[in-house]
């Protein structure tokens, strides 16, 4: 008698519970969705200008990291040169005559040595064309005079998020 009355009371909680998830109680009210979606939209608002200042920076950091990269090879290349381990040309002070020279290598005794595994991309043009300076050329020329590679710069007209220009990095 007593295990019939708690099946008829487990019964009857049951439903009382399915008659409440009938009434309404069920799903999401619309205006519930509009709150939430204005919601999301005003934070997806927000997180857009973040975004795009972390995709610049990036690209900052890259360009940066290509430039210490070829003025170091740069620097290597000279260095093997003022020991005697390359042939270059007078007027060269010592300097390699060109981005690809770095790429190529040269020969130090009887060893092909290379300076770059390859030109990198400039981040913010998109392209391998990188400014070149020359040393004989004036410190803040944005023409090449061609005789040798004795320092390069970014060709981008941009502003970096510091408020300097690329190509002055």
């Amino acid at each position: 008698m007593v295990d019939q009355r708690e099946s008829d009371a487990r019964e009857c909680g049951t439903e009382r519970l399915r008659s409440r998830v009938r009434s309404g109680e069920r799903g999401v009210s619309l205006m519930e969705l509009i709150i939430v979606l204005a919601i999301l939209s005003v934070l997806a608002t927000a997180a857009i200008p973040a975004v795009k200042f972390e995709v610049k920076r990036t690209k900052e950091r890259q360009l940066r990291a290509d430039l210490w990269e070829m003025r170091r090879a740069i620097d290597m290349y000279k260095d093997v040169a003022d020991l005697g381990g390359i042939q270059t040309k007078a007027d060269s002070n010592n300097y390699p005559p060109d981005l690809q020279t770095l790429v190529n290598g040269v020969d130090v005794k009887d060893k092909k040595m290379r300076f770059l595994r390859a030109i990198p991309v400039d981040p913010m043009s998109g392209t391998t064309d990188w400014g070149l300076r020359s040393n004989q050329d004036p410190p803040d020329s944005d023409s090449f005079g061609g005789q040798d590679v004795y320092d390069v710069y970014s060709k981008s007209q941009g502003t970096a998020l510091d408020g300097t220009k690329y190509n002055t990095w």
